[in-house]
C-alpha cells in the first residue's frame, strides 16, 4: 500500500516558519487565501481587496511569535483580517480617500416610503432598491472605523456579540455597548434626513 502524501497540521508550520524557514508560510497563505478574501471582500472597496488582503498575510506573518496554537489558525487570521479592514478605514478616513456621494431627493423618497412600508413585502422590494444600498454606504461612512466594523459584523452579517469581540480583539461589553451606540447614531442620521430638507448631505 503506497503511503499517504505527509499534511503537517498549521502548529507545525508555523514552528517551521518561527525556526528560519520562511517559505513554509506560503502553505498557509495557499490554504487561507480565499478565506481571507471573502472576509476583505465584505468591508472594503472592491478596488483595494487584494491588497488589504496582502496586508492581512504581513500582518499575520510578522504577528506569528504571538500564535500559540490555543486557537485553530482560521480563527486567528480571521481576526487579523477584521482587524486590518478596520485599519483600512480608519486611513481612509483620515485621507479622505473614501468616496462619498451626496444623498438626493431620490433617497430621502425611498426613506420614507420605507417608513410607511404597509408589509413586509415592501419591506424587503424597497431595501433591495438601488438606493437602500446608496444610503447604507453614506450612513457607514459617517461612522467611525470602529462602529461601521461592529455594524457590519453584528447587524449586517449577523454575529454574535461574542464573535465580533474574538475578531475585533474586545470585551463582549465593550461590543455591545459600541453597537448600540452605532445604531443609535444611526437612526439619529436616518431621521435627519426625514425631518431636514434635502440640502445634499455630502461629507
Amino acid at each position: 500500500m503506497p503511503n499517504e502524501p505527509f499534511t503537517p497540521n498549521e502548529n507545525e508550520i508555523v514552528e517551521r516558519v518561527l525556526t528560519g524557514d520562511a517559505n513554509a508560510f506560503e502553505y498557509l497563505v495557499t490554504c487561507y487565501k480565499s478565506h481571507v478574501l471573502k472576509i476583505v471582500n465584505r468591508h472594503v472597496h472592491q478596488n483595494d481587496v487584494a491588497e488589504t488582503a496582502q496586508d492581512v498575510f504581513v500582518r499575520a506573518y510578522l504577528s506569528l511569535p504571538t500564535y500559540k496554537g490555543k486557537s485553530d489558525f482560521k480563527g486567528w487570521v480571521s481576526s487579523i483580517a477584521v482587524r486590518t479592514c478596520q485599519d483600512y478605514w480608519r486611513k481612509a478616513y483620515r485621507s479622505r480617500e473614501v468616496p462619498m456621494s451626496s444623498l438626493n431627493e431620490k433617497h430621502q423618497d425611498w426613506l420614507e416610503q420605507v417608513l410607511t412600508a404597509e408589509s413586509e413585502e415592501d419591506l424587503d422590494k424597497k431595501g433591495a432598491q438601488k438606493e437602500a444600498r446608496e444610503l447604507l454606504d453614506w450612513v457607514l461612512a459617517k461612522l467611525s472605523a470602529e462602529d461601521r466594523m461592529i455594524v457590519e459584523l453584528v447587524y449586517l452579517e449577523g454575529l454574535s456579540g461574542k464573535e465580533a469581540a474574538e475578531l475585533l480583539g474586545w470585551s463582549i461589553a465593550n461590543v455591545k455597548v459600541r453597537s448600540l451606540r452605532a445604531r443609535r447614531k444611526i437612526k439619529k442620521l436616518l431621521r435627519k434626513i426625514v425631518e431636514e430638507p434635502v440640502r445634499g448631505y455630502g461629507l
